[in-house]
């Protein structure tokens, strides 16, 4: 099965032992990015995953692509334009201070692509699913144009679109957000997203929720999921529920709702403690519930998979899920003893 993503892949500084910037004389140097951290989950569990993006035509570009090419991922198609690279940097937050991040991502090679840079009727050719989030329209008004003209590609080649709404506050505006992102929910097949992004991105309230309480109100996300179902015609809608107790302990699971059998599902639940590295965990979710479905799994066993995945992904440094599929099938089976293998 071909999956291919697209959006950003970034330099990613983050200070190292919990530090804060002020404090750190050197950083931690990863790759990662939404949806190329997608890429890699599914390259993971062996499935021909393709990344398609824009990087500057120096050495740092070709470290980015080198980190993808690493893990599976193709890079065939990657455009090779503009001025530089995107770059966050990371402070990791323990405990009840939370992380913090900055970006230096103005003019990167992403945000001033164009469709002319990328040959999409090639990119499409025999996939099966595209995935994309709601980060890259954010970078610029020309991704924004250039995301849509990719999906307009993937729907004329039949291929299944997911998006994770993913909304961030540095990038756009809710106002901005909505206007965008309503009228890319046209091409969408699966939506992920959780009550904050369901909120600020597309315009839905999901009643009592509030993960900063310790509290889920199950009642509220079906009847979002209905209502995006409803106005959008996703097949699935699908939210990642965390439990924020501090920076350092979660509580972990996802819900989905089937259209087509108008079923609602809970997961079963992990609590995270301590986490390791937060980052990219949304994106390790979306990864291996697409996994799932590309399995052939039902809903709800692709929903689990992509739980168990995202869980055992805060237990591991940098953007990407570096876990094996035979790791998340056993915690997804009920193994969560961290016993040593031997």
């Amino acid at each position: 099965m071909k999956i291919v993503t697209m959006g950003e892949i970034m330099l990613r500084l983050s200070t190292p032992n919990n530090e804060k910037f002020i404090q750190a004389d050197e950083f931690d140097v990863n790759y990662g990015g939404g949806e190329a951290n997608v890429a890699v989950s599914c390259a993971n569990y062996g499935h021909d995953a393709e990344f398609v993006t824009a990087v500057p035509d120096n050495e740092i570009g070709e470290c980015a692509i080198a980190a993808l090419k690493k893990y599976g991922v193709q890079t065939n198609h990657i455009a090779k334009c503009g001025e530089r690279l995107g770059i966050y940097f990371l402070e990791t937050g323990s405990s009840m201070r939370p992380s913090k991040v900055v970006y230096d991502r103005a003019h990167s090679s992403i945000s001033t692509a164009t469709a002319k840079d990328f040959d999409f009727d090639a990119i499409f050719k025999g996939a099966n699913w595209f995935h994309f989030t709601g980060i890259t329209p954010a970078i610029s008004d020309s991704a924004a144009t250039l995301t849509e003209e990719a999906l307009k590609a993937a729907k004329k080649h039949g291929v299944t679109v997911s998006v994770d709404l993913n909304f961030r506050k540095k990038l756009w505006s809710s106002e901005k957000a909505q206007r965008v992102m309503t009228n890319l929910m046209q091409y969408v097949d699966v939506c992920i997203g959780n009550e904050e992004d369901a909120e600020l991105v597309l315009g839905f309230k999901p009643g009592k929720t509030d993960v900063t309480s310790g509290e889920l109100e199950l009642a509220g996300y079906k009847s979002i999921f209905e209502q995006m179902v409803e106005r959008f015609n996703f097949k699935y809608a699908v939210s990642s529920l965390r439990v924020s107790r501090s920076a350092s302990d979660n509580g972990w699971s996802a819900c989905i709702y089937c259209a087509e059998t108008k079923e609602f599902y809970h997961s079963k639940s992990y609590d995270i403690h301590p986490i390791v590295d937060r980052v990219g965990g949304g994106d390790s979710f979306a990864g291996g519930v697409i996994c799932g479905f590309m399995d052939g799994k039902d809903f709800k066993s692709a929903l689990e998979y992509g739980v168990a995945a995202s869980a055992l992904k805060h237990t591991i440094p940098g953007d990407f899920n570096l876990v094996t599929r035979k790791e998340v099938e056993a915690l997804a089976g009920g193994d969560g003893s961290g016993r040593v293998q031997r």
